[in-house]
């Protein structure tokens, strides 16, 4: 049997890196992916490997493996050098089965060959079969979108939740933007559950952050830059405070689904439209405090949305969503 070895950081995981791992594949019979990860690495070693894991689950050739190992003991550095390749290699003798070939795209490959008395090869050094780093994709996730694997855009996904209290046209905004960002929008799930908001109970509140998070979960894989979302867990627990003054808890995977890069608040200066499921317009503005309040308890800082024209609020929405994901300069 002839053993593989691909090492990388693959933070993240590209493109480039499965075409070399698919280019590897030909040439052995098993092939160890080591994830190389140091504690001080912007993207967790552990969602690497999950990547890795995802990617290749269907081919039981691919051995995915994770090594945390401490910058004080092996060098963290991209520049390739017999020097570095050297401490490398010694260290993986101890960690991994012999190997036969190791593949790589950078120089280094030949030197860690060399030590780990195996033989190597080089696939597209240059980078012309895929023109991309991995530097160049965390600098602007955004345009480099199409190199990313599958597995990996949730990660680079922005949140956008559009906030507000009732009939401030969260629900058509939500989708309006969801369209011109030619992406997903979640809509809000208190209408799955009850049919007035005077008719809700305390375990509605809960089965309603419960719906709106799986929906969060299940949708972020199909999403593509953007997943708007109509309402979070605070506008839940705003309504438990409300309504019943009382405290909503919640799982904490229903927070971590929660969590949002950027908050669209819109006012109440657009018209009231009472839809027969809706608090009156007196009630709804002081809903608006509540929801507001709730924001500032935790420290989230929103893009206010204003005016009285649907259109108007409209394009200050895209507005806003298109100066947050403007690349900052280098």
């Amino acid at each position: 049997m002839k053993r593989g070895l691909v090492l990388g950081k693959f933070m993240p995981l590209h493109k480039g890196h499965i075409a070399l791992i698919e280019f590897a594949l030909k040439q052995c019979d098993e092939l160890i992916v080591l994830v190389s990860a140091s504690e001080d690495e912007p993207i967790p070693g552990e969602a690497r490997y999950k990547w890795l894991e995802q990617t290749f689950k269907d081919d039981s050739r691919v051995k995915p493996m994770l090594l945390t190992y401490d910058e004080a003991v092996l060098p963290n550095t991209s520049q390739s050098s017999e020097g570095v390749s050297k401490l490398w290699a010694n260290y993986l003798k101890e960690k991994l089965p012999p190997i036969d070939v190791i593949f790589a795209s950078e120089a280094y490959g030949a030197y860690m060959g060399r030590f780990l008395d195996c033989e190597s090869m080089i696939f597209d050094e240059p980078r012309q079969i895929v023109p991309v780093s991995a530097t160049q994709i965390r600098n602007d996730p955004f345009s480099y979108w199409d190199f990313l694997s599958d597995a990996v855009r949730p990660y680079f996904i922005k949140k956008v939740c559009v906030y507000g209290s009732e009939s401030t046209g969260k629900t058509t905004l939500t989708q309006l933007l969801a369209n011109h960002f030619n992406t997903i929008g979640i809509p809000e799930m208190a209408r799955e559950i009850i049919e007035h908001t005077n008719n809700c109970t305390p375990d509605d509140l809960l089965k309603i952050a419960e719906l709106h998070a799986l929906g969060i979960n299940k949708e972020i894989a199909g999403a593509n830059k953007l997943l708007f979302v109509d309402t979070d867990i605070n506008t839940t627990r705003s309504y438990s405070r409300f309504l019943f003054n009382k405290e909503l808890i919640v799982p904490e995977w229903i927070e971590a689904a929660n969590k949002f890069d950027l908050y669209l608040y819109l006012d109440i200066d657009a018209p009231y439209v009472q839809d027969g499921t809706r608090l009156n317009e007196e009630e709804r503005n002081k809903l608006n405090q509540s929801h507001r309040q709730e924001l500032e308890n935790h420290g989230i800082n929103y893009v206010l949305i204003q005016g009285s024209d649907w259109d108007e609020r409209f394009k200050k929405a895209v507005a806003a969503v298109n100066q947050f994901i403007k690349p900052v300069a280098k």
